[in-house]
This record gives structure tokens, sequence and C-alpha cells, in this order.
């Protein structure tokens, strides 16, 4: 083979790897003939008509629309207010609620409290009373088994 031969054949290697040209002139020619031939100017008419609509809405329903929105406005306007005004008198009852609340707890707290400590004595002063009683009849029994053993031994001798 000679370099000639060889070069056309690279040639026509890298055509058939690398050049798209004869594939995309046929698609092109396709989708040319789908839109001209078989659709024809529908899709034209169709934007025509979409065309329209939009410039009729823009030159009477823009208007309209605007009408009822100054009629609308003030309205919508008076109720958020009124809402407004609904929020901030829950707010204002929220709080002062709330501030009953917390000095109804703070008195409920100072109140068991004060329960508590007087629970607390109460219990104190029994355990103090229990003791005493205790102590008094551990002394009974002491003299009662002193005076029995003393008794014992008078009777041994």
């Amino acid at each position: 083979m000679t370099m000639t031969e060889l070069s056309r054949e690279i040639g026509e290697i890298w055509s058939r790897l690398f050049d798209h040209r004869p594939f995309l002139n046929g698609e092109i020619k396709y989708m040319l003939k789908e839109f001209e031939e078989k659709r024809g100017d529908r899709e034209v008419e169709n934007l025509f008509k979409i065309l329209e609509k939009i410039t009729e809405i823009k030159d009477n329903e823009s208007e309209r629309i605007r009408k009822s929105g100054h009629n609308a406005l003030p309205v919508l306007s008076e109720k958020l207010e009124q809402a407004l005004n609904l929020c901030e008198e829950l707010e204002k009852d929220y709080l002062e609620t709330q501030k009953v609340c917390q000095k109804q707890i703070k008195s409920n707290q100072e109140l068991r409290k004060r329960e508590w400590d007087k629970f607390i004595d109460d219990m104190n002063f029994k355990c103090q009373r229990i003791d005493n009683a205790f102590e008094e009849k551990e002394e009974e029994l002491r003299d009662l088994y002193a005076d029995l053993k003393h008794k014992l031994n008078i009777a041994d001798i």
C-alpha cells in the first residue's frame, strides 16, 4: 500500500467517524418537510390567536381588574385593620392573664412552702414527743428492773 492510498483510506475512515453532515442534512430536510407540508400554517395561526387573546385581555380585563381592585382594596384594608386590632386586644388579654397567673402561681408556691414548713415542724414535734415518751418508759423500766434486781438480791440473802 502506498502512502496516497493510505492517506485516502484514513481520510475516508475519518469522514465516516467524524463527519455528520450527511446525516444532519437528512434530518433537517425531514423536519422542514414535517413542519412545512404536514402542519402548514397551524402553528402560526395558533400564535396569532394567542396574541389576539392576550391583547383583548390587556385592553379589557386589565381595566376591569383595576376597577375591582380599587373597590375591594378599601374593604380589604378595613378588614385587615379590624383583624389587627383584635390581635392586639388578644395579646393584651393574654399578657394580663399571664401576669395574674404568675402572681397566683407565686402565691400558691408560698402557701405550699408555709404548709410544708408547718408539716415538718409538726413532724419534728411529734418525733420529739415520741422520743421523750420512749425515754420516760426506758427510765421507768430501768427503775423497775433495778428494783426487781434489788429485791432478788435481798431474797437471795
